[in-house]
């Protein structure tokens, strides 16, 4: 490709970025879907395995009662498994005993009302300072914040942490969310492997610098996430300096996850889970036989998984072990083997899973999604301002980008 022009450049192949796409075809619009890596979903990735298809970025719809995906995977032909998850049903908790489940479960509601509460203050404040001083489970909340937020509570905006809608309504695709969020974007004009390097906007039209060439545009929407957009200012030219601070503002949590073999995993309820160890934020979460598979889907999040990841999938591995052998004895080690481990940290497209706002900077997700110009649009979990670090968040932004869009292209249309 050396030179293209396009009514609309759609920039990010993930679940804003196809929804976008999708909606611009639809409306008739020449649209071109620009995606770096050679593969569609962005941190949406079902990769195959020996028991069936793993979800190693988002594997849960959640608010699935509000959550489009569910009928676009549907439409689809595939499966949505509606089994309540682990964490809703305490007596899929292996580990703990019934009461000290309970008791957790207790703490950890009392916790999200602590966070309500004090998220219309004056000032916004960092969510660890709702813990109750000295309480036995807060190092286990803070973990429980590292695999929902990416990171530990110190970072976590309250006000922001209040602004999340959950439905309470989670299930999952049989086949992979990556899947039916790859597979939407049938139909849509794609350029895999073109990486934007440059958004000049200094002429009439929009020109993009690419490692497949030049692409014109009279419109963009831009679907990076908030740490590629923070970490390269020279993306724009003009520079958009209130673009990246925003999105500093909004880093990208850590949550990474290995997936197991386990031999012998009938023994575990189908749909369980276990705590590593409770009394530590640094420890993992076990689902145990995700659709009745023999396997476990393990998570790792905030700085347990920044430090795993740099020793790849034998670390997260190793450790998992640890924990394992500490909850079921030394004999497990034999049970289990390492299938798949991605870190989202290191991916060069990703940077991280998904955003959280720093204490102080919740209203950053608003001046991320803001227009520029009318004719540069932005698009992504991070500017959701309810649904953020979901894929259903990402898809409803990218929607609304793409009408904003289409709207100011067929203002400047000529007649």
């Amino acid at each position: 490709m050396s030179h293209q022009e396009f009514k609309v450049v759609v920039i990010g192949a993930g679940a804003a970025g196809i929804g976008a796409a999708r909606r611009l075809r639809d409306a008739g619009v020449a649209t071109l879907l620009v995606e770096a890596r050679p593969r569609l979903g962005g941190r949406a990735w079902t990769v195959p395995g020996p028991a069936g298809p793993m979800d190693i970025g988002c594997g849960w719809l959640h608010s699935e009662d509000r959550n489009p995906w569910a009928p676009i995977a549907e439409a689809q032909g595939l499966t949505v498994d509606r089994t309540p998850p682990p964490w809703g049903r305490a007596s899929s908790l292996v580990g703990l005993g019934a009461r000290d489940g309970a008791e957790f479960g207790a703490a950890l509601q009392n916790f999200r009302r602590e966070v309500d509460a004090a998220a219309e203050a004056a000032t916004d404040r960092a969510a660890d300072s709702l813990l109750r001083p000295g309480d036995h489970w807060n190092h286990l909340i803070d973990a429980v914040s590292t695999w929902y937020s990416g990171v530990e509570l110190d970072r976590v905006s309250v006000r922001d942490l209040a602004r999340y809608d959950d439905s309470g309504v989670n299930w999952r695709v049989v086949e992979g969310y990556g899947t039916a969020i790859a597979k939407h974007a049938a139909g849509a004009d794609v350029q895999l492997d073109c990486v934007v390097q440059r958004i000049d906007r200094r002429g009439r039209q929009l020109r993009l610098e690419t490692t497949c060439g030049v692409i014109t545009a009279d419109a963009a929407i831009v679907t990076l996430p908030s740490n590629v957009l923070a970490e390269t200012p020279e993306l724009f030219l003009p520079a958009l300096p209130d673009k990246t601070e925003a999105a500093s503002g909004l880093p990208l949590g850590l949550a990474n996850k290995l997936y197991l073999s386990l031999s012998g995993a009938d023994e575990f309820e189908k749909e369980s889970r276990a705590f590593g160890a409770s009394d530590r934020t640094r420890t993992g979460v076990y689902h145990f036989r995700p659709f009745g598979r023999p396997m476990i889907e393990a998570f790792f999040g905030g700085d347990l998984a920044a430090e795993l990841e740099k020793g790849g999938k034998e670390a997260f591995f190793d450790f998992a072990v640890a924990e394992f052998v500490s909850l079921f004895g030394g004999d497990f080690a034999r049970r289990v083997k390492p299938l798949r481990a991605h870190g989202w940290r290191g991916d060069p497209f990703a940077r991280g899973s998904y955003s959280c706002a720093l204490p102080g900077r919740a209203d950053c997700r608003a001046v991320l999604a803001a227009p520029v110009e009318n004719r540069l649009f932005f698009a992504g979990e991070a500017c959701s301002a309810t649904d953020f670090s979901t894929a259903h968040g990402a898809y409803e932004t990218g929607l609304a980008a793409a009408d904003r869009a289409i709207a100011a292209v067929r203002a400047s249309a000529p007649g």
